[in-house]
């Protein structure tokens, strides 16, 4: 290839990837601006902030028919929400509650407390907690069959 052929493959070369970069950056510049119209055209008498925290964990952990954690506590708390199933979750030294879909349970910083599944039904969980988990002792089968209760609805219904 002689030195004329050289330079014309080299600028096309160069157009080619101009204009990848041009495309590349339109539609970038097209959805973050779509995005960001949607955000502002949600919220009225302001803007909210938006903030990421690297820290946090958000968690979907299916617990099969008489499963459970071990007690555990959380430096910052855990909110854990049951999307399938029934779930339990228990602070030491109260009853044991029974969730259902939809039905949060919160347990607060340094809470010893465990969670898992029904006897008798899988619970699909999301578990949503930030800092370090201290593992703590096993849930005996005694502890994990003892009182449960309802808790009362936190709903408008």
């Amino acid at each position: 290839m002689n030195n004329h052929n050289r330079k014309k493959t080299s600028l096309l070369e160069v157009a080619v990837s101009l204009c990848a970069v041009t495309a590349l950056g339109v539609v970038i510049f097209a959805t973050q601006t779509e995005e960001i119209s949607a955000q502002s055209s949600n919220f009225q008498g302001g803007s909210p902030v938006v903030s990421q925290t690297p820290d946090m964990r958000n968690i979907r952990i299916l617990f099969p028919a008489g499963v459970r954690s071990s007690w555990h506590t959380h430096t910052w708390g855990q909110l854990l929400m049951i999307e399938e199933g029934i779930g339990l979750a228990q602070i030491r030294g109260r009853a044991i509650e029974e969730f259902h879909v939809g039905e949060p349970f919160w347990t607060p910083p340094g809470v010893e407390h465990w969670h898992g599944a029904h006897p008798d039904v899988d619970a699909h969980q999301l578990t949503i907690y930030e800092g370090d988990v201290e593992w703590l002792d096993p849930v005996t089968d005694e502890q994990y069959h003892g009182v449960r209760v309802r808790p009362v609805m936190r709903s408008a219904d």
